[in-house]
């Protein structure tokens, strides 16, 4: 009987070993081969793009501070990026509280559509969901900054008593870029 039991004994002690290694080997990750993956223009996976420069935003903001300034108006002016993020926003002096948000969203709709929002505005008629995008805003004031054909920014002027003044100002900031 002890011959049985010992017996019985070492063969679970061989099975729980021998399950154990099987268990360990089944777990580890096998060996990832050594590719070397390559991304280049030349093959169409990368795309280069031009940005504004923070120093290039903040002339052009500038520039819309001082035309507005002389035609006694007080503005404020958002620069955003070619993704709508916000590069620079200006509150001139004695701007109304709700020309910093507008200028912002101005500036924005420009460089999403490639458009001042003038042009835009017209684009309503036929599209009237086009002013529900969130974000956006449909307004007379937005200017697109393009390099080589394609948007790279968009500023965006509010607060002057119409549109088409916060407009020329805007386009004041375009202009100030290519000096």
């Amino acid at each position: 009987m002890k011959k049985i039991l010992f017996g019985a004994t070492a063969a679970a002690v061989i099975a729980a070993g021998t399950f154990g290694v099987v268990s360990a080997n089944a777990t580890a990750p096998a060996a990832a081969p050594a590719v070397a993956v390559r991304a280049d223009a030349g093959n169409g996976n990368l795309q280069q793009s031009t940005h504004l420069t923070v120093e290039a935003a903040t002339k052009a903001a500038q520039a819309v501070l001082k035309a507005a300034q002389k035609e006694n108006q007080r503005v404020s002016v958002a620069v955003v990026d070619r993704n709508g993020n916000t590069l620079v926003t200006l509150r001139g002096d004695g701007a109304g509280p709700q020309s910093y948000e507008s200028a912002v969203k101005k500036a924005y709709t420009a460089v999403s559509w490639n458009a001042p929002t003038s042009e835009l505005v017209k684009r309503l008629a036929n599209a009237p969901t086009l002013k529900d995008i969130p974000g956006t805003l449909f307004l007379a004031g937005g200017a697109p900054v393009t390099a080589k054909g394609a948007p790279v920014a968009g500023i965006g002027v509010a607060g002057a008593p119409s549109g088409d003044l916060d407009e020329k100002f805007a386009q004041a900031g375009v202009a100030s870029l290519g000096r």
